[in-house]
């Protein structure tokens, strides 16, 4: 690479330690206050935290790909360590096929369906959690309520499913640097692998499911035979994870903040706006990286083409250029409408849909039966590469 611009900052920044992983906001404010565009000199890649950057970036696939690998590894140098996601590390026109077959196994009108036994489960959930009065709000609900409905919806045997939490803990830990955080990921991990590959097998998944379905397509010649398993896998390392975090920084912001509980206690419609704000606020995903194509002008800085380029979203979420100076507050009234917890564009999160309503059904049943959630002990980070949330909440539920 030629000489960096003049113009840019270069930060002797490590956004993969433990510090920054569990307590990512004061290094996003610097990062943000550098510039539109930063180089991390310890990594060599650039990077944008403000979210006008990030949200262009995100749109701009064909500068910033995503095939060359949505981690710091660059395929193109690299072996990937699996067979690259199709939705996540792919680019059109293998990309537009791929997301067309799964966009339409997980249409409107099936997570429509999905609606009736979810709010079951949740209800059920709630009411035995309201019960104990003390509970975990991560290992007692926002792992255990996904871990049930979203297996289930996809037709996953029920012997195994423990394995699908370090599956997505290795799968994101991978877009990261190879430091302790993925060597201890690896450390348990061919088992964990080994059953992930069998349950994306046919003969694995229950007829009817969104895994059966997608091996439908290939029948239909929507997509191929070699692909069907492949998209399975991206809902199991996808679909679960992200959600967990999701729920989890919700039910902990929310019980950080009584007056947002009290809120979402007056008015229990507002659950999704609720779920939206928390995205934003503490966004499970917090970084992907993407390479430049070409060379690419952003805010007047030339990057080069061929260039590792990181992309802080939960930076960009609470970017008080975007979100006004109260960005660091939890607000379940605001118009979170623009965040890019979800990813942006091509890229976008195609099963956001199933989390939404999941988050949605639990959130509503919690407000209706727990009058207040009371810490009752500091939370605990847990630490990944790529995801932000937490591995013990510890509260105690006053029944409304």
């Amino acid at each position: 690479m030629s000489a960096l611009p003049s113009a840019i900052e270069v930060l002797d920044i490590d956004p993969f330690t433990d510090e920054n992983l569990a307590d990512p906001y004061p290094m996003h404010e610097r990062l943000r206050e550098a510039g539109p565009v930063v180089y991390l000199e310890r990594y060599r890649v650039w990077a944008m935290a403000r979210h006008a950057e990030v949200y262009a970036s995100l749109t701009d696939h064909d500068t910033f790909c995503s095939s060359r690998g949505a981690g710091l590894s660059d395929f193109h140098k690299e072996k990937p360590w699996r067979p690259p996601s199709l939705l996540l590390e792919a680019d059109p026109p293998a990309h537009t096929v791929a997301r067309g077959a799964m966009g339409r196994v997980i249409s409107a009108s099936t997570v429509r369906g999905f609606r009736e036994t979810f709010r079951a489960e949740a209800e059920e959930l709630a009411d035995k959690l309201v019960a104990l009065r003390r509970f975990d709000a991560i290992t007692d609900l926002a792992e255990r309520y996904p871990l049930k409905v979203f297996p289930d919806a996809v037709g996953l045997p029920e012997e195994g499913r423990e394995n699908l939490l370090p599956y997505g803990a290795l799968a994101f830990n991978a877009f990261g640097p190879h430091n302790h955080l993925l060597e201890r990921a690896l450390a348990g991990a061919a088992p964990v692998q080994r059953w992930i590959q069998d349950s994306c097998r046919r003969d694995a998944l229950a007829p009817g499911g969104l895994g059966s379905k997608l091996w439908d397509a290939a029948d239909r010649g929507e997509i191929t035979h070699e692909q069907a398993p492949l998209l399975v896998r991206s809902l199991l390392s996808a679909g679960v994870d992200t959600t967990v975090h999701g729920i989890g920084n919700t039910i902990q912001a929310l019980s950080a903040n009584p007056d947002q509980w009290a809120r979402l206690r007056e008015n229990p419609a507002l659950a999704r706006f609720a779920f939206d704000e928390a995205l934003r606020y503490e966004s499970p995903v917090q970084t992907f990286f993407r390479t430049t194509t070409r060379e690419a002008e952003v805010a007047g800085i030339g990057i080069p083409e061929g260039e590792k380029v990181l992309l802080f979203l939960g930076a960009a979420n609470r970017d008080p250029r975007k979100w006004g100076p109260d960005a660091d507050r939890l607000d379940i009234t605001r118009k979170a409408t623009g965040h890019v917890a979800f990813g942006m564009g091509i890229h976008q999160c195609v099963g956001q849909p199933i989390a939404r309503l999941e988050a949605e059904l639990v959130l509503t049943a919690l407000a209706e039966r727990a009058a207040r959630l009371e810490p009752t002990a500091e939370p605990v980070p847990t630490l990944n590469n790529t995801l932000k949330g937490w591995s013990r909440v510890p509260l105690l539920t006053h029944p409304a």
